[in-house]
């Protein structure tokens, strides 16, 4: 008799729904919500409100594949959704799981994809994907509980969804977690339809003679969620960390300091923007920056203001690190897993730093943009032709000597240095030593000369 009543209680929905439909000559609007539910999604969505209202759509349809995100910035986004005189479709086209799933409870009607799933919407703690503390539950419970009474739906069924403690007879037991797949969400009066498609979903909800409009993300929007990447933020890192390191080595601003300052923008940017990083986590590493560089610039040395700032810099990436919310931390044990992250990329960072230090300056492209710690005789690298073969030959000074002068040997000019004294010119000389260019000759007596 239920089920009746709740198949009965949908076709009225749907003729209800159709009604609205053909009260407007407006487009549908086509929005997707794919991947984490952050704050990038919520200025997407929003916009996409904005502009279906301006253009007097005849209804939003939100394409729903997510495994969830941030609970604040799904309250937004479900608020949004409430707050629209539009009317409102999740189509559920996979996943909507936790914050996901209350995005489709905000909509006035629920349509799902053969196969798909709905629910989950434990709150869970960031890296670990344990259950948050009683006071998130709480409030997801609230949220779900009020945003299933807005339109109609069981509470019931949406608290099941967040809490294992809420158990339905003939449904879920206590100790699970509520999930649907798509025929027990239609049973239980959840989705209003099923269809394979948005299309065949428009259709079905007597949309389909509106024209579609897919709203599509900015690029800034798309780069942005691209850069929140978990890969790639841990590349940004160590960019961050390997820059600074290397610019402390050679202090100045250099080519090492342009790729840390262009990995910190990279790592904090878009995790700001996504809403997953505090403006008081950047403005901690900030800081730990300028008094790094007031050790470098001002006072040069490595004191207070040194070890500070290396302090004030791991802190902050630390924080950074750690799904907090304000000054609000999750339990100690995210903490510590955000420990370990950060020390494993700063031992990943040492390892690299060695590996490159040992055989980095063997490899023939860096011995060509490096000049070698020594250019030796034996090696080929002379400064100036020497003239060794010159040791113990004698001729005569062209010029005085005064100690420098240029003398005439084997009918060649030498410029050369007199050991000490002041030789006048046509003076027999010998040379005693060859080092380099400067050949150093001593004066002959006129005895000597004649027994040569």
């Amino acid at each position: 008799m239920r089920r009746v009543f709740r198949m009965a209680f949908g076709l009225l929905v749907l003729l209800s729904t159709t009604a609205i439909g053909r009260a407007s000559e407006g487009p549908v609007y086509v929005v997707d919500v794919e991947g984490m539910v952050d704050n990038v999604l919520v200025q997407y969505i929003e916009r996409a409100i904005r502009e279906a209202e301006a253009a007097d759509a005849a209804a939003i349809v939100f394409r729903i594949n997510t495994f969830g995100g941030l609970v604040a910035a799904a309250d937004q986004i479900r608020q949004l959704i409430l707050d629209t005189p539009l009317p409102t479709v999740a189509f559920v086209d996979r996943n909507a799981a936790s914050a996901g799933a209350l995005i489709a409870y905000a909509c006035d009607r629920i349509v799902m994809a053969p196969g798909a799933s709905m629910g989950a919407a434990t709150v869970v703690e960031g890296t670990t994907g344990e259950a948050a503390p009683d006071k998130y539950q709480s409030y997801m419970r609230g949220l779900m509980r009020a945003t299933a009474e807005a339109n109609g739906r069981d509470p019931r069924i949406a608290e099941a969804m967040v809490d294992p403690d809420v158990a339905i007879e003939g449904l879920v037991p206590a100790g699970k977690v509520l999930t649907l797949s798509a025929r027990e969400a239609l049973e239980l009066g959840v989705a209003d339809a099923l269809a394979a498609s948005v299309e065949e979903a428009l259709q079905v909800l007597g949309y389909g003679p509106h024209p579609v409009v897919a709203f599509a993300q900015t690029g800034t929007e798309r780069v942005l969620r691209v850069l929140a990447s978990p890969v790639l933020q841990t590349l940004f890192l160590l960019m961050m960390l390997g820059g600074l390191y290397f610019e402390l080595q050679t202090p100045g601003v250099g080519v090492p300091g342009l790729i840390a300052l262009a990995g910190a923008l990279l790592f904090f940017a878009p995790n700001y923007l996504s809403g997953l990083v505090e403006f008081w986590e950047v403005l901690l590493f900030l800081v730990g920056v300028g008094l790094l560089l007031v050790e470098l610039l001002v006072i040069p040395g490595f004191g207070i203001a040194g070890i500070a700032g290396i302090l004030f810099m791991l802190a902050g990436l630390l924080a950074a690190l750690i799904g907090n919310v304000g000054l609000s931390f999750p339990s100690a044990r995210e903490i510590g897993r955000a420990i370990a992250t950060l020390t494993s990329a700063l031992i990943l960072l040492g390892v690299g730093i060695a590996v490159l230090g040992r055989y980095l300056p063997r490899t023939r492209r860096f011995q060509e943009l490096v000049l070698g710690t020594g250019l030796s005789r034996t090696q080929g690298y002379t400064a100036a032709a020497t003239e060794v073969q010159l040791t113990g030959k004698r001729g005569r000074a062209v010029t005085p000597l005064r100690p420098a002068g240029v003398v005439e040997i084997d009918g060649r000019r030498y410029d050369v240095v007199a050991s000490g004294q002041f030789v006048p010119a046509g003076t027999p000389v010998e040379v005693v030593r060859v080092q380099g260019s400067r050949i150093e000759v001593r004066p002959l007596l006129e005895a000597e000369h004649q027994t040569s």
